[in-house]
């Protein structure tokens, strides 16, 4: 299934993506979808929908994160060794784990605001990992098992906060509108391998960022697995896991963003994105 929520910031309602591409409305199956609707019996009344019967949403409505009621936004860092190294860092020998700000959280096509006085905001395409169970101390080999779905994160990032700053990256990842979740939840039985999905980052219609999940140094069942050992995992939390290389940071000279520029992202199977970046606005 492709779950989506759509329509204003803050009013949007359930819904799914049908087999030709459609948006029905699944507001009345579920109030909503979150928490309540990622674990196994939640996930099961949606399959029972018949999408043919599901009202038919015209027009092109906004799309929200697909997860409301998130609990924990946790993020993988430097989880590719190839941006590892035009990060300039060695290969961490274990998973990089910090926070983004739930507060960061908006829909995949709004915009991406910069933070007053920003001069290094930076682009990050990754595979989100959304949480469907309760899970703590699992087993890697248990560890998918406690997955509901992916979508499609941008891991927006202002480096001057983030790195020259003080030693924690949070600062630099939690600013409002640095997370770009969806535009779908797509649950794991459309994914044939979730270590093998393209995923692609254009500005200004310019690839950026082009990589493949193959290349991550921790893959999702380890990252769960390992994030699961020192906080419990509960429905609705999102792991965004990582970004390949072609971020700002690692251009010669580094590249940022600035006001009117257009990124475009997407991975194979989990849709795509577009924001514009705009000035900060109190």
């Amino acid at each position: 299934m492709k779950l989506v929520r759509y329509g204003n910031p803050g009013k949007e309602k359930p819904g799914l993506i049908d087999a030709d591409g459609k948006l029905r409305d699944l507001s009345g199956v579920v109030p909503d979808i979150g928490p309540q609707q990622l674990g196994a019996p939640g996930l099961a009344k949606l399959r029972k929908a018949n999408p043919a019967r599901l009202p038919l949403v015209r027009g092109k409505p906004r799309f929200g994160c697909p997860v409301n009621g998130v609990g924990k936004f946790i993020a993988i860092g430097l989880n590719y060794a190839d941006h590892a190294a035009e990060s300039g860092v060695p290969i961490p020998k274990e998973p990089v784990v910090f926070m983004k700000a739930t507060s960061c959280i908006q829909g995949p096509n709004d915009p991406v605001m910069l933070p007053r006085g920003s001069t290094k905001t930076d682009w990050e395409v990754e595979l989100g990992v959304v949480i469907g169970s309760r899970a703590r101390y699992v087993p890697m080999v248990k560890a998918l098992a406690h997955v509901a779905g992916y979508a499609v994160i941008n891991d927006v990032s202002e480096r001057e906060y983030q790195l020259e700053r003080g030693p924690q990256w949070d600062k630099g990842k939690g600013c409002d509108t640095f997370g770009p979740i969806g535009p779908w939840l797509v649950t794991p039985d459309e994914i044939a391998n979730v270590q093998r999905l393209d995923m692609w980052l254009d500005v200004n219609g310019q690839r950026m960022q082009a990589g493949n999940t193959r290349t991550m140094i921790f893959n999702v069942a380890k990252l769960v697995s390992y994030v699961s050992h020192f906080m419990t995992l509960l429905p609705g939390d999102v792991i965004t896991t990582g970004t390949p290389p072609g971020v700002g940071l690692g251009m010669k000279p580094p590249t940022y963003l600035k006001k009117g520029d257009v990124v475009t992202l997407g991975i194979e199977g989990l849709g795509e994105q577009r924001q514009e970046v705009v000035a900060f606005k109190a």
